[in-house]
């Protein structure tokens, strides 16, 4: 099989293992609407050919295998072409699996929140401590530089998205990439487009575990009752992590300080240069899987200290008229608690605006009404944009975003409800203050409202 053709080649992992397989030998091609700087520069100078939009023609005569992303429905004329010609078609996944994973000692880690930041940190301890992973993230970890990379390591670091495969494959993603160490940050409801229910989320991470080796290990939240929930009987090793005192390796000695938290774990201490208990939970979850891959405790706390982050957590976008403007991915109302509570930690004389966008399939939907209303009203204001493409969902199940308002207000926060970008901008040009904290939370662009922000701010 030497020519590959992938379709929705541009996104990043699709984009990366690309590249990936012609460094491999073979011809690659793709085709993706958004076709654009710089996953297109960096696809063109790898030598891999690329078809904008989606054409039946675009699939080459020579394609002996197509790569269909996770994003291609039915429908796609491209997809459409592969199944009439009854050509060989895969999924990303199933590639990763084929060429990258088999053999390796793959360490995945998943959950429903902290994936991000745990994936990246564990990442950045292995390569500080002179290995070179391979790595696949859903974000760009500072130290790495990019979301996703393949080396001749043998280590793969790899974010396990609960989220489905293909629009033929409905397993989660995690459930290809033939683990030696599994992370479960923790289980709560998410992806409400493709789940119906908590007891199906539980139920694929059960799978998840089921596929743990022998040799291999799962490090669990011992804090959280679904996670142990679904370890329950598990066929391979598992350890308990947390704060509790029933957790197998407990996290103690906890204190925040302006440059970072030091904490105890496995009685070695630890220092890491971020605030808040979540990441805390994060830096152990990478500490322990870090540990049983052979990494020394010297080695993984310089690795702690020269960890610089991951676009889009917390990442301060700048400061302007005195207000600090400040972007976060978080959208899911437990992120949001925990991100708004570690901005606390971290500038506690601030006053702290959260403006969100309910921009997810889950928080476009009323499931977490009154779950949002409880974590926003965190705050000291609260600012409530319109929901993004509401027609996707049915007026009865939509979240209300003007009652989520109410319901913040009532809980004794000053909340806003915006219909709109430029409405948000104008309400905190005129009402922020010299000290002030902005958090945007949206797990998409929000129409560039962090530069817009501090364009206003600083005329």
């Amino acid at each position: 099989m030497q020519h590959i053709h992938f379709i929705g080649i541009c996104g990043t992992a699709m984009g990366s293992v690309a590249a990936a397989m012609q460094a491999k030998g073979f011809t690659v091609t793709g085709s993706d609407e958004n076709v654009y700087p710089p996953m297109s520069t960096f696809l063109e100078d790898q030598g891999v050919t690329i078809f904008p939009g989606y054409k039946a023609e675009n699939i080459p005569e020579t394609a002996e295998v197509i790569v269909v992303g996770n994003a291609i429905s039915r429908g796609n004329k491209e997809a459409e072409a592969a199944l009439s010609r009854k050509l060989l078609y895969v999924s990303l996944p199933e590639v990763l699996k084929e060429h990258f994973l088999r053999g390796k000692s793959n360490l995945v880690v998943s959950g429903t929140h902290g994936k991000t930041t745990t994936s990246s940190l564990l990442a950045w301890l292995l390569k500080s401590a002179g290995v070179d992973p391979s790595h696949m993230i859903g974000g760009i970890p500072s130290n790495l530089g990019k979301g996703a990379a393949f080396t001749d390591s043998k280590f793969v670091v790899l974010e396990g998205d609960e989220y489905d495969t293909a629009f033929f494959d409905k397993r989660s993603k995690f459930l290809h990439y033939l683990p030696e160490i599994v992370i479960v940050n923790n289980v709560e409801f998410d992806h409400a487009d493709i789940y119906d229910s908590l007891d199906e989320i539980k139920l694929t991470f059960k799978r998840l575990l089921n596929i743990v080796p022998l040799n291999g290990i799962a490090y669990i939240n011992g804090d959280c009752p679904n996670s142990l929930d679904i370890a329950r009987d598990a066929p391979a090793p598992v350890m308990t992590v947390g704060l509790g005192n029933s957790c197998d390796l407990q996290v103690t000695n906890i204190n925040y300080l302006p440059e970072g938290t030091h904490f105890t774990l496995d009685e070695e201490n630890y220092e890491l240069p971020m605030a808040g208990e979540f990441n805390v939970r994060n830096a152990a979850m990478a500490i322990c899987a870090a540990r049983f891959s052979g990494f020394s405790p010297d080695d993984i706390r310089k690795g702690l200290l020269s960890f610089d982050g991951i676009a889009r957590r917390q990442e301060v976008r700048g400061t302007a008229g005195g207000v600090r403007v400040i972007d976060d991915f978080a959208h899911h109302p437990t992120a949001i608690g925990l991100a708004v509570d570690s901005l606390r930690q971290q500038y506690p004389s601030s006053r702290l605006w959260a403006i969100f966008e309910p921009r997810s399939n889950t928080t476009r939907r009323n499931i977490f009404q009154d779950e949002l209303a409880t974590n926003l009203s965190k705050a000291d204001i609260a600012v409530v944009a319109a929901v993004p493409d509401p027609e996707k969902v049915d007026e009865s199940d939509r979240l209300d975003p003007e009652k989520l308002m109410a319901d913040i207000k009532a809980a004794g926060t000053d909340s806003h409800y915006c219909a709109n970008v430029e409405a948000i901008v104008e309400l905190v040009t005129s009402q922020a203050k010299e000290g002030d904290t902005v958090a945007v939370l949206s797990n998409g662009g929000f129409d560039g409202i962090h530069q817009k922000l501090l364009n206003s701010l600083s005329s």
